[in-house]
């Protein structure tokens, strides 16, 4: 175990799971836009539907070339820099979600079944991120574990909006 946690950013320890990873993110961003295009109407419609699709596209984005900067052999301290802005420009999702439609205006997010643990758990993936990018730079392999958490509460995130939305969907169809 030591000489793993010793080598942690050797990218051959880790390019197996960043292949998995973000495959699993681009195979979700095109399960999206299907489900998108096949209920257009009902998304745009709606805003809380709409804001998830748009930022569960985002998420998956940002893990889609999260996986692709950790897979291009480069220095451990130009990673973590990269992995620090990106999730640093993901931050301003939930972090903005949470101020509209927690303490702004929630009568929307109420109606559209917003919550506050969702926007939470999207904050706790970025900041993990970012955290995770701090260690690289700092030169501490714990980073790119603090990362792969990060990218799999993103991807659990993701499938439970895209659920949410297949939900809301369902019932606006029955009425």
């Amino acid at each position: 175990m030591e000489n793993y946690i010793g080598n942690a950013y050797q990218p051959e320890l880790w390019r197996d799971l960043y292949v998995m990873l973000g495959t699993s993110a681009t195979a979700f961003i095109g399960l999206l836009f299907i489900v998108i295009s096949l209920h257009l109407d009902e998304i745009v419609n709606n805003p809380v539907f709409r804001i998830r699709a748009h930022n569960n596209t985002i998420h998956l984005l940002t893990l889609v070339l999260e996986a692709v900067l950790i897979l291009i052999p480069q220095p451990m301290l130009i990673l973590g820099a990269e992995l620090v802005a990106i999730n640093l420009f993901g931050l301003r999702l939930p972090v903005s979600v949470i101020y509209k439609y927690y303490f702004k205006n929630k009568e929307i997010g109420n109606r559209g079944g917003f919550s506050i643990y969702r926007g939470i758990s999207n904050m706790v993936g970025y900041l993990f991120g970012i955290a995770g990018g701090v260690f690289l730079i700092e030169q501490s392999n714990w980073g790119m574990y603090l990362v792969a958490a990060s990218f799999v509460i993103f991807l659990v995130a993701v499938v439970l909006n895209a659920w949410e939305i297949m939900l809301g969907i369902g019932e606006a169809e029955k009425k």
